[in-house]
């Protein structure tokens, strides 16, 4: 640097030095509290480990039965089935598969935004419906096993009903906010 040469805030580097920065800055506040840190970071990871072990009978049981009805043919029956109710409500029957897809699986609903992607185009009115449509709506089955899983709980009562009320109010709303703003 030259004298007189004034150094701009970068905030790339700025953002190089944070982790570690906030690290130093909790060992600092643990060792200021008088805490044995190490032994913390330790029972943290062992308690981290022992929740993945505790759902990881509900993620194997839920990613085989994502697998057996990806490859059972069943999304495409399912497809043909609610055609009539999708031009009804004039639901994109290109985007079925995602909504179908979408509350079991994130990436296999990534995989159907993909070919849907590449078949009609990103700029596309159904591409641009299946992306607001990935975007806005949640992995309800994989959050009920995963959440509901970790905690012991086995009966969802009224969960599934809601969430999935709520997965569909965000297929429509995604339908009508792309047909709103890109016509």
């Amino acid at each position: 640097m030259f004298p007189g040469e004034r150094t701009v805030f970068n905030i790339a580097s700025f953002g190089s030095y944070l982790v570690p920065l906030v690290i130093v800055a909790i060992i600092a506040f643990g060792l200021f509290k008088h805490e044995n840190v190490f032994e913390l970071f330790i029972g943290g990871a062992r308690d981290g480990i022992s929740a993945a072990f505790s759902i990881l009978p509900a993620l194997v049981a839920l990613m085989t039965g994502v697998a057996m009805f990806k490859a059972s043919g069943a999304v495409d029956v399912i497809v043909s089935a609610l055609a009539p109710l999708g031009k009804t409500l004039h639901f994109p029957s290109e985007v079925v598969p995602l909504a179908l897809m979408r509350p079991i699986s994130g990436s296999g609903s990534l995989s159907v935004l993909e070919q849907i992607l590449k078949t009609y185009g990103p700029d596309s009115l159904i591409g641009r419906t299946a992306a607001v449509m990935q975007g806005s709506t949640e992995t309800t089955f994989y959050t009920i096993a995963i959440y509901f899983g970790s905690v012991g709980i086995t009966k969802t009562r009224h969960t599934v009903p809601a969430a999935l009320s709520a997965e569909f109010c965000g297929f429509v709303m995604s339908i009508l906010a792309v047909r709103m703003f890109f016509g």
